[in-house]
């Protein structure tokens, strides 16, 4: 018996059984080479075969699906999103795109076969929650990989190498999962707007122009641990306050570059010694930068470096940063994005709204490969990165459409 073609319905569906992979009952945690990493990826690969594609897991654990083209050395369009989580997550960033590219080949199966194969990616750690190194999985495809990950250890102390072989995956193949870049078309990523703007609008799907550059540190602040009681105010060398009045610098400094599209998070702090009767003596936080271009990306880094600089030497505390993690903004194909605009228009919204990402996607790694565009859906409130987040069975049957009508949009181009 023929498989029904999976729908919006079936897309939510699928979402709901793959929030039950989790680590954390509960809750939502799916973390790269875990054994919910597996299962997701088994999950998945039946739902890929059943819409008639041919599946595998590649040398860095990402599950790939695919048909052929028209002819046999046909070029290839990927599509793709991703399947891990950050922890106590929503049941949609990243997989209801994966969901809508496996709905979207079982709908195109009785149009006929396209001028070009279409590959549909699973990608395994997007969001960098294990290791702390976002875009693996992806950077692997694209064939950016950097060796000196091999040595980044998760919080059992557990390395990426060794998380490889636990897996089952040998880390001398890794090389084998980048593509070839002449092979292919272009990568299209349908995802959840991680933002308000769409909702906000009353529209249900947009265009994205760019993804932002990022940016992301670890901050030491270096102070003098002495006695709560006995030290007074201007004895004190208190690494903590040193720590809080840079996190405030990031906030001031960004509000105050909205033209530039700069946003910036403090979303980690730690204290020692940590006593209550104890003048902290060393502040560790975290810095997230994003902008919509690398150059004002770094225009306000360069701003925050020189705020943090006075306020250590106010306080007698030293503020050194040290960059753990750097993306450039990538630009989205106007060739692409006219296929996912006429998508759009096909679903009966005549002017698609336009916009950036504000967020990191897999579409980063590979668009220092191939072209790439994004298909946003509307997320009441923009929430995202929390169990609230959300997106409408009715906005995914228009997604699934649009991104169906795009794919064929490139075919009718391509033809």
């Amino acid at each position: 018996m023929t498989a029904a073609v999976p729908d919006a319905a079936t897309i939510v569906g699928w979402c709901g059984e793959l929030a039950a992979v989790t680590s954390t009952p509960g809750s939502i945690t799916r973390v790269y080479l875990s054994p919910e990493h597996e299962r997701v990826n088994t999950m998945v690969a039946r739902w890929m075969q059943d819409a008639g594609m041919t599946t595998w897991q590649d040398a860095a654990g990402n599950l790939h699906g695919s048909v052929p083209g028209a002819k046999d050395d046909a070029p290839v369009l990927l599509i793709g999103s991703h399947l891990d989580t950050v922890v106590d997550a929503g049941p949609y960033d990243g997989i209801v795109g994966v969901l809508l590219g496996v709905a979207a080949v079982a709908r195109l199966t009785d149009r006929g076969p396209l001028p070009f194969g279409i590959q549909v990616i699973a990608f395994s750690d997007e969001e960098g929650t294990r290791f702390g190194k976002a875009l693996l999985g992806s950077s692997a495809v694209a064939g950016v990989w950097d060796d000196a990950w091999w040595d980044l250890a998760d919080a059992d102390g557990i390395s990426l190498r060794q998380a490889f072989t636990d897996f089952g995956l040998d880390p001398a193949r890794l090389g084998d999962a980048a593509m070839d870049p002449a092979r292919l078309v272009g990568y299209l990523e349908a995802h959840i707007e991680q933002g308000p703007f769409l909702d906000e609008a009353g529209q249900a799907l947009g265009v994205v122009t760019s993804i932002a550059g990022a940016r992301r540190f670890t901050v030491e602040a270096v102070g003098e641990a002495r006695h709560a009681g006995g030290t007074p105010y201007e004895r004190r060398h208190d690494a903590l306050l040193a720590a809080a009045e840079a996190a405030l610098a990031v906030e001031r400094i960004c509000r105050g570059s909205h033209h530039l599209g700069a946003v910036g998070t403090v979303g980690t702090m730690t204290v020692a010694p940590g006593a209550v009767n104890v003048v902290p003596g060393l502040a560790s936080f975290s810095v997230d930068l994003r902008a919509e271009s690398d150059d004002g990306r770094d225009r306000v880094w360069d701003e925050i470096v020189t705020a943090f600089a006075g306020i250590g030497e106010r306080r007698g505390v030293s503020v050194t940063p040290t960059e753990v993690h750097r993306a450039p903004a990538v630009p989205c194909s106007p060739r692409l994005m006219a296929a996912v605009r006429a998508g759009i228009v096909a679903t009966g919204q005549a002017q698609p709204m336009e916009l950036f990402s504000r967020a990191g996607h897999d579409a980063m790694s590979l668009g220092r490969i191939t072209d790439v565009a994004m298909l946003f859906l509307r997320n009441p409130d923009g929430i995202s990165h929390h169990p609230d987040e959300f997106v409408s069975e009715g906005d995914i049957a228009l997604g699934l459409d649009a991104l169906v009508e795009a794919i064929a949009h490139l075919g009718r181009s391509a033809s």
